[in-house]
């Protein structure tokens, strides 16, 4: 029986090669990327430069603790960080160790601090979210 994708789980990891064709017994599922996700994405890759959890440098994605379907916090950039492809699916096969990835990243403080944000259900600004990322990608740029 075929599964609508909206069906799926967020926790159900979803792989999808580079070239587009889905890793066999992987559901493919396409996400709809605005230009405010690559431009969180960008800023983070500067930020990371590798993995986070193993430190390689191939096949580099950007993982969302929370996901993206919390407006809130989904170009959060605490809520955001670089993992390759083998640590991204480890994660969401096992997001109790990526719970405790991300609060021993952040520090328990900032942690509880994501955790509200991504609670938080009003609109948010767009325009001043991608002024932000801007700015913050110059930062990074300029530290190198």
């Amino acid at each position: 029986m075929k599964r609508d994708p909206l069906d799926i789980v967020y926790s159900e990891f979803i792989a999808i090669r580079e070239d587009n064709s889905s890793v066999e017994g992987a559901v493919r599922m396409r996400v709809k990327i605005d230009p405010l996700d690559k431009l969180a994405s960008k800023c983070v890759k500067s930020r990371d430069k590798w993995c986070q959890r193993c430190g390689g440098t191939g096949g580099l994605q950007t993982a969302h603790f929370h996901s993206r379907r919390k407006r809130s916090v989904r170009y959060d950039l605490e809520n955001l960080c670089l993992l390759c492809f083998g640590c991204h699916q480890y994660f969401h096969e096992n997001p109790d160790k990526f719970k405790e990835f991300f609060k021993t990243r952040l520090g328990e403080r900032a942690f509880d601090m994501l955790n509200s944000r991504a609670r938080i259900t009003q609109k948010i600004d767009k325009a001043a979210i991608g002024l932000y990322l801007k700015a913050r990608i110059l930062e990074i740029d300029k530290e190198e």
